[in-house]
């Protein structure tokens, strides 16, 4: 016998909320011959992001204990369209089975197979669509920090430079130019280097 879980959200207590979601879902997997595992109950807003009942819901999807998964409708499960996305791939991965009962959505079936189809593809369109803007403006801040953030040259080094080759000693140029000797003698051998 296929288990089921039953998940709904309320954000209110009364029993006007529960008629309306539970007693139809329970009904519907009842009449489909499914043996209800658990149902997973959130008494919580729609906004808040903890929700303890649904990551219960999806430690046990994670551990197999459940082969569908049965929800009254979209918004009542999911945070947002991405979430939803996202949760319907990973039961897919775990070859579990999603209804949702208000929009008449079924993965078992072929129709049902074909919009999850359809969402995948649509969601990693939107996926490549963002990639692609992210790498756009990487390229863009890169060009732009190049042409900002160029790092001059120092004329100093350019003099030091002139100096050292007239056979100036390293004493005599931080006098002349009024910086330290150590200065003088760090900024040669660093033009050197990148000479070479």
């Amino acid at each position: 016998m296929k288990k089921i879980a039953i998940y709904w959200r309320t954000s209110t207590v009364d029993k006007q909320d529960l008629d309306t979601q539970l007693i139809p879902l329970r009904e519907f997997a009842k009449a489909r011959w499914f043996f209800i595992y658990n149902e997973y109950v959130d008494k919580i807003s729609w906004w808040k992001e903890n929700r303890p009942e649904l990551d219960k819901l999806m430690e046990d999807a994670q551990k197999r204990k459940i082969d569908w998964v049965l929800v009254f409708r979209f918004d009542r499960f999911s945070r947002s369209t991405k979430h939803l996305i996202n949760t319907l791939e990973l039961f897919n991965n775990l070859w579990i089975d999603f209804i949702s009962y208000n929009e008449n959505i079924d993965t078992s079936t072929p129709v049902g197979k074909v919009l999850f189809t359809m969402i995948s593809a649509f969601s990693e369109f939107e996926k490549s669509i963002i990639q692609e803007r992210v790498r756009a403006w990487i390229h863009k801040a890169r060009i732009k920090w190049k042409t900002l953030w160029r790092p001059k040259v120092d004329t100093d080094i350019l003099k030091i430079v002139k100096l050292k080759e007239s056979w100036m000693t390293f004493r005599d140029i931080a006098e002349k130019m009024k910086l330290k000797k150590s200065n003088v003698y760090n900024k040669y051998n660093s033009y050197k280097l990148n000479q070479v």
